[in-house]
């Protein structure tokens, strides 16, 4: 029996497409459905290795954490992981299979995928009871619509019925909502059944003339005004969601236990992946994490974390021309906290052999680490679980380079000298004592007194955010509707909004 199925399309990219498809999931399985996200092209530094070893987007792990299904590759086929704003890496069922520039990948690649794209679909479709998709930027990209496998493409293919979600934050959101239909062939505003506003702040009574005469320029409904919602802290894919040298977290931070809070300063690399990192500090009570990009701001940073990135050899340039390198070989000469992480612990070697991510060849590390690393052509996808600092730590790794650890105090698979510590693993401070073992380590080398919560739950925490917007689907949309839509599909007579498609 073939599952229901609903695409969550988005005017602009960050529209909230994410979160309204973990929603929905959350949602469904409260409702005692079995349901599965899907999506079928991500762009996106921020990834997950799923339990066989195969790379997807964090965002769809994020999706099936709330659908309570553990992610596989079906959920997300393929992964295009830049590289430079012209090329990506191409991951295809959570293995990379090349680089390839925007154009080769639009002008022909991309087409090449598109039948096992829907295959994946299919097969969960055919597994679940429900798949819940989300689109990527917006359906309406009118020059990249013959080869779209992920918006109207696999919606028509599929006959998936769409619902597109507009952030009225930014302005504008009807005339996206209008725009982005009347962009569309007739064959794919046929499966257009309506709008969800996100991120409304005020007295949604204001709004409704608006949806009124939304519906008659359209003759499509709204399915719900979700109000802003503070302090989600759930995964994004495309980019940072906040600001440089902004908070990582909107929500008010407990107070600390002890007499100090923890300064933690991230340095903003290029290419930054799995930024997400950090979010286990800064749900920490008294942990206040920024990410920062000149040297005086590090100075008063009890840690500092030089995080992933998809290029190594980039961010150390990066790293010396801003002046971060000298502020960080201050604090590791001074015994003060830093942390690298997976490209950053790469950095913070002596040296690196590097002819697969930048083909530079041999270049110097900062020195900070006594570790060598070498770029190997195949990509180490791997969820380790061990012990550090007395605790039991599990995490995951993606990389292509190859760390040859050459002394120092052994740290999970990389080492640690003084106060500097280097690892592969990225999700490793997810582990609650080992956390909380680390941040001692980190507050006593820092000469802070600050004292870890012993009852911290990073994974209860993501659980009460996801429940959240579980709730927001319950509580301010028209949760039966979108039940309807998933079960039969887009409702037939569906007005032609003109132009439509060039």
């Amino acid at each position: 029996m073939r599952g229901g199925g609903l695409l969550v399309a988005g005017t602009t990219s960050d529209a909230g497409k994410s979160v309204v498809t973990a929603g929905i999931c959350r949602w469904l399985v409260r409702q005692g459905m079995k349901v599965a996200p899907f999506k079928g092209q991500n762009m996106s530094l921020n990834s997950f290795v799923t339990r066989e070893g195969a790379e997807i987007g964090r965002a769809q792990a994020m999706q099936a954490q709330a659908a309570r299904v553990e992610p596989t590759a079906l959920m997300n086929p393929v992964l295009l992981k830049p590289g430079s704003d012209r090329s990506s890496q191409v991951v295809l069922m959570g293995r990379p299979v090349g680089e390839l520039s925007a154009r080769g990948y639009h002008g022909g690649r991309q087409k090449e995928l598109f039948e096992p794209v829907l295959a994946c679909l299919e097969e969960l479709r055919s597994t679940y009871d429900a798949v819940i998709c989300e689109g990527a930027g917006s359906p309406a990209e009118i020059n990249l619509r013959r080869t779209d496998i992920v918006n109207m493409g696999i919606a028509r293919a599929a006959k998936l019925p769409v619902v597109v979600v507009g952030d009225i934050d930014r302005g504008g959101v009807f005339a996206q909502f209008f725009g982005t239909t009347a962009l569309l062939a007739p064959e794919d505003q046929a499966l257009v059944a309506g709008y969800l506003v996100n991120k409304f702040r005020g007295d949604v009574t204001l709004l409704e003339p608006g949806l009124d005469m939304l519906h008659d320029l359209t003759g499509r409904r709204t399915f719900g005004v979700l109000p802003y919602a503070h302090g989600l802290g759930i995964d994004e894919e495309d980019g940072l969601r906040v600001s440089l040298r902004g908070a990582v977290r909107e929500s008010v931070v407990a107070p600390p236990l002890g007499a100090d809070v923890l300064r933690v300063a991230v340095c903003a690399v290029p290419l930054m992946s799995n930024f997400t990192d950090v979010d286990a500090l800064a749900a920490e009570p008294g942990v206040v994490v920024r990410f920062v990009d000149r040297p005086e701001e590090l100075v008063d940073a009890d840690l500092v974390v030089v995080p992933g990135t998809r290029g190594t050899v980039k961010a150390l340039a990066w790293l010396r021309e801003r002046g971060l390198a000298d502020a960080l070989a201050r604090r590791a000469a001074e015994g003060r906290p830093v942390l690298g992480i997976c490209g950053g612990f790469q950095a913070l070697g002596e040296h690196i052999d590097d002819e697969v991510e930048s083909k530079a060849g041999a270049v110097d590390g900062l020195g900070l680490l006594p570790v060598r690393v070498r770029f190997a052509p195949e990509k180490t996808l791997a969820r380790p679980v061990g012990e550090a600092l007395g605790e039991p730590v599990e995490g995951y790794e993606i990389h292509h380079g190859v760390a040859e650890v050459l002394g120092g105090e052994p740290f999970l698979d990389g080492c640690r000298v003084g106060a500097v510590w280097g690892t592969h693993w990225h999700g490793s401070l997810e582990s609650d004592g080992f956390r909380r073992a680390f941040l001692r380590e980190v507050a006593a080398a820092a000469g802070r007194a600050f004292v870890p919560a012993p009852d911290t739950s990073f994974g209860a925490l993501r659980e009460e955010q996801l429940d959240r917007l579980g709730d927001l689907i319950e509580e301010h949309a028209d949760a039966d509707a979108l039940l309807r839509l998933i079960e039969k599909g887009a409702p037939e007579g569906l007005p032609f909004v003109p132009p439509g498609a060039p």
